[in-house]
């Protein structure tokens, strides 16, 4: 991302002040807030200011930051930061957006820009010699399916050809910017096929009216079609009786002591089935053995696995242990018989008189 400067002093205004109307919509904007939120109206005041002198100065920066109570500072790094902030003067007239993002890109957005270096000026954010006319490279203004396009101001001009923008960039030039039909400058309308439309060419099959008005059409028809339908259709063989239904099976049904699945209960209801009944209609558990329980496959049994040897106690791995309990018992004895050099009862290895 460039680095984006303020314009050099010599081309800032002394001073800054919103007009009349502008005020007001400032006032409004920061009413859009919560209280001690104010200053995120910053960027709308940002884009009034640049609106009414066509640029951001730096009178303009200070002034806003001003109003809302923020350092100034914080106003130079949200100008700075966006770049639909203009820091230095542009036309007067128009100042030219080519979009240059790969849609454009690919329907021409080039030729439009040599046709800006060679009617404007070489470089971008310069104006031209009257100081009317500027133009820039800028990312997608959205709407790709009318490629190449550009903007002026708040307006979009799409399906442009070299020759049609040469001919906008005279006519504002000229300041008859206002008589330049903003969209499509192909003579389609809006982003319909430029061969025009081949669907929905009436309202008349969306509109719910017509919709209304043809189910009741149609409905009057069906009626009136019953009578001599029914008549002239012959009388069909009497149709076979229908099977009695099958009642549905219990079979994959599980049989429980448990009351959710019992079939004598049906819920919601005052009635309790006995436990007596409740286990008589249940499939009792088989019967435990242990020797089965540990009974393995041959191939299992076959697998060397240490089966023998002592077997300590288990356990919680929580369990607190006292330091001296972890030596083992034969070393704890041969501690406790050496005695250590600070026991005063320790012999001193003389001999006695």
């Amino acid at each position: 991302m460039s680095v984006r400067r303020l314009a050099e002093a010599s081309l800032q205004p002394a001073s800054f002040a919103f007009n009349r109307a502008n005020a007001a919509a400032a006032k409004q904007w920061i009413k859009k807030y919560p209280k001690g939120r104010e200053q995120s109206a910053i960027i709308p005041l940002l884009m009034l200011a640049q609106e009414q002198e066509g640029w951001v100065t730096k009178a303009a920066i200070e002034t806003i930051s001003d109003m809302l109570g923020m350092p100034r500072i914080r106003g130079l790094e949200v100008a700075t930061f966006y770049t639909q902030y203009q820091l230095n003067p542009v036309g007067t007239r128009a100042h030219i957006q080519v979009c240059g993002t790969t849609p454009c890109m690919l329907r021409g957005s080039e030729a439009l820009m040599d046709v800006c270096r060679s009617k404007i000026h070489h470089d971008q954010f310069h104006t031209n010699d009257k100081g009317t006319l500027s133009w820039e490279e800028v990312e997608c203004l959205g709407a790709c399916v009318n490629a190449p396009m550009m903007m002026i101001f708040k307006d979009t001009y799409e399906d442009l050809t070299p020759e049609r923008l040469a001919e906008i960039i005279d006519l504002y030039d000229a300041g008859k910017g206002a008589s330049v039909t903003p969209g499509p400058q192909n003579g389609r309308i809006t982003s319909e096929p430029a061969s025009g439309l081949t669907t929905l060419k009436s309202e008349k099959a969306i509109l719910k009216a017509t919709r209304d008005r043809e189910t009741r059409a149609a409905t009057k028809a069906a009626k009136d079609a019953e009578p001599a339908a029914a008549a002239a259709a012959p009388v069909p063989p009497a149709a076979p009786a229908a099977p009695a239904p099958v009642a549905p099976s219990n079979a994959s049904k599980p049989k429980t002591d448990a009351v959710e699945t019992s079939p004598a209960l049906k819920s919601p209801s005052a009635t309790k089935v006995a436990p007596a009944a409740e286990r008589a209609a249940s499939v009792a558990a088989p019967l435990h053995s242990a020797a089965n329980a540990n009974k393995a496959e041959p191939q299992v049994e076959d697998v060397s696995k240490q089966r023998k040897g002592p077997k300590n106690k288990a356990e919680p791995a929580s369990a607190f242990k006292a330091p001296e309990a972890k030596v083992k018992p034969a070393k704890a004895a041969a501690k406790a018989a050496k005695p250590s050099p600070g026991n005063r009862s320790r012999p001193t290895g003389k001999k006695p008189v």
